[in-house]
């Protein structure tokens, strides 16, 4: 099972979530792709079996406008049919960003993992990262 990570991270928060996820992704025996979104293609989303992105909430929770929107823009009709895991971190409000995305990906088609993405408040500790790897396993294993 290929599986292409690919996330933007601010702070490190949602960086450490994406290592996790990843991590528990290859106890499961996926081939992963570990991907700051700067240094992903179009390519990394078509050729792999499964897709985890990871964008934090940013102001108004949004995703970040620079690089990550543009992104997964770019990408989002090739998510169709597509299993697709979404997670992020998140400082204030109540998680609107994530519902947005979710409600998006899952309109472009996208067979979003669980239904629901993965978030955490602020940094990971030792239970969001293991919750987190958790998480990457049994993405791994559909």
């Amino acid at each position: 099972m290929k599986m292409s990570v690919i996330y933007w991270s601010g702070t490190g928060n949602t960086s450490a979530m994406a290592n996790a996820i990843a991590e528990g992704a290859k106890e499961a025996g996926a081939e992963v792709k570990l991907l700051e979104v700067g240094s992903a293609s179009a390519a990394d989303v078509s050729d792999a079996d499964l897709v985890a992105l990871g964008c934090p909430a940013m102001g108004a929770e949004t995703l970040e406008d620079g690089e990550f929107e543009p992104f997964y823009e770019s990408v989002k009709a090739s998510l169709a049919g597509k299993k697709t895991a979404l997670f992020g971190s998140y400082g204030w409000g109540d998680g609107e960003w994530m519902r947005t995305w979710q409600d998006d990906a899952s309109a472009a088609g996208a067979v979003v993992f669980r239904g629901e993405g993965l978030i955490l408040n602020e940094a990971p500790d030792a239970a969001g990262i293991d919750t987190c790897k958790a998480y990457g396993k049994e993405f791994a294993q559909q």
